[in-house]
């Protein structure tokens, strides 16, 4: 026979089963906020809030107008294509040149984004004149050498060399850093020079004695390293004397500034800092 559970028992039965049933969802409910929380996907400080509200960097485009001294044609020409495959939509235009004319049309309101010079003389023109965007930061240096006739033909081995008569030296003009840096490495030792031309830039020197339109040439290591075979490079003590720091900075008219700070964080970054140290620059 079947048994009958009085009604008030059920009642009181089914009144425990919902008071147990209420407790095992307010433990689930606590459980899963406390995870929540753990993970950071509540409203505590974990990575999941600091996920959400940290914005994706912002795409990178538009052309990017760096003026770089001479001498930094290959390593810069180098980071520029890097830039230009990590950054897709975006372009790197150079203008090479001596650094006094690279500050000159700076100053005169050419439109540039970056200034990369060969001193920090020739920067400091830039920012008295309030051109640039905070404080400019060497990122290399670079020292002089001398260029020989392949093969080193007429047996330059000091600077003194320079002096003998016969010899065709070319320099870089004197208002340009690396010609004051080879006066200033005359000066330690001692020694007068007069050339038969002053070239604007390192690399216009260079190609006096690539085109042999003359014997040896007072230039910078880097491009006697870019020209390989063309010229032989001559080391000398004096050189340690006339070492040229070179500062990198955005300019404060930039046109496109926040493409321009990311290639200067490239040149500045261990990959660029690779790439200029294998062209022949030496860390700051």
């Amino acid at each position: 026979m079947t048994r009958s559970v009085p009604r008030i028992h059920r009642i009181r039965r089914t009144a425990r089963m919902a008071a147990a049933g209420a407790a095992a969802l307010l433990a689930l409910s606590a459980c899963s906020s406390s995870s929540d929380t753990e993970s950071g996907s509540g409203s505590g400080s974990g990575s999941g809030t600091d996920s959400a509200a940290s914005p994706s960097p912002a795409k990178l485009s538009g052309q990017v107008t760096v003026f770089a001294a001479a001498s930094l044609k290959e390593s810069f020409t180098t980071l520029g294509e890097t830039f230009e495959k990590r950054h897709p939509g975006t372009g790197v235009t150079f203008n090479f040149a001596g650094s006094d004319t690279l500050a000159a049309g700076i100053i005169g309101g050419a439109p540039a984004d970056v200034f990369a010079s060969a001193s920090p003389k020739t920067m400091a023109t830039v920012t008295d004149a309030g051109a640039a965007a905070g404080t400019p930061a060497t990122f290399v240096r670079n020292q002089l050498e001398i260029a020989t006739l392949p093969g080193n033909p007429d047996h330059v081995s000091s600077l003194k060399d320079l002096t003998g008569s016969g010899l065709k030296v070319v320099l870089c003009d004197r208002n340009v850093p690396c010609g004051a840096a080879a006066q200033k490495a005359l000066d330690a030792a001692g020694l007068e020079l007069t050339p038969v031309s002053y070239e604007q830039d390192v690399k216009a020197a260079l190609t006096k004695i690539e085109l042999k339109e003359a014997d040896a040439a007072v230039v910078y290591k880097t491009d006697v390293k870019a020209a390989g075979g063309k010229v032989t490079g001559v080391d000398f003590p004096e050189s340690a004397e006339a070492v040229n720091d070179y500062p990198i900075t955005l300019l404060k008219d930039a046109p496109n500034a926040v493409a321009a700070r990311a290639f200067v964080e490239l040149v500045k970054s261990a990959e660029g800092q690779r790439v200029l140290t294998e062209a022949g620059f030496r860390t700051p």
